[in-house]
């Protein structure tokens, strides 16, 4: 089946944060009834998911720490793939057998691919709830409308050994894993909401909104 927006961006968003050295892009997949262990989450909120990552090639993880449980190493996918549902809490994630997730009729199931269109991994996707589409916030939002969050805006990160780290100094250029001129990232209370451009503002660096997540406002 094809996947729908909000698959389509769950699936676009763990890809972009898998700790590999190549750029992962997610394509629709015709495979089903995947089994092997995977790493099972729900989220929960006003839209609500299951996702199932199954890995197939455990070498394309490239992150620095290869004895480390499978589901925190894949903590930053599966909070940037949770971040595009909107607001909502990201269930412990565990391993175990996913092919009845895989296999359900209403997951999307994705091909996890990199520059060589190679398939290191797959993705299963199961929206279980969307928020509706109103413009009118719920009540529950309305009650802590007034409560601060805290937002940052990310321009890029990179992936450094602790004997690199341990060489900085002043002067030292660290590159970005992101070209200049990219959009930032902004991040509420650590979620990835939105996408701008760094600007100037009476000597103070702001950011100019030019993409707002979808169901960001959910």
């Amino acid at each position: 089946m094809t996947p729908t927006a909000h698959e389509s961006a769950v699936a676009a968003a763990f890809a972009s944060r898998m700790p590999t050295t190549t750029e992962i892009s997610a394509r629709a997949s015709q495979a089903s009834g995947d089994t092997g262990d995977a790493v099972i989450v729900s989220y929960v909120g006003e839209s609500s998911a299951e996702l199932a990552v199954l890995i197939l090639d455990p070498a394309a993880l490239v992150d620095g720490v290869p004895d480390a449980p499978l589901p925190d190493r894949l903590h930053e996918a599966l909070d940037a793939a949770a971040a595009t549902l909107g607001p909502g809490v990201v269930r412990e994630a565990r391993v175990g057998d996913a092919s009845a997730l895989f296999s359900h009729p209403q997951a999307r199931i994705f091909d996890l691919q990199d520059e060589a269109g190679r398939t290191v991994g797959r993705l299963a996707v199961r929206v279980t709830h969307t928020a509706a589409a109103t413009g009118v916030p719920s009540r529950r939002l309305q009650r802590i409308a007034g409560v601060e969050m805290e937002l940052t805006v990310e321009i890029g990160r990179t992936r450094m050994a602790v004997r690199d780290v341990l060489d900085l100094s002043p002067g030292r250029v660290v590159e970005l894993d992101r070209s200049a001129g990219a959009p930032a990232d902004v991040k509420l209370n650590g979620r990835l909401i939105a996408h701008g451009e760094i600007v100037v503002v009476d000597q103070d660096y702001a950011v100019r909104i030019t993409r707002i997540l979808e169901n960001a406002e959910a």
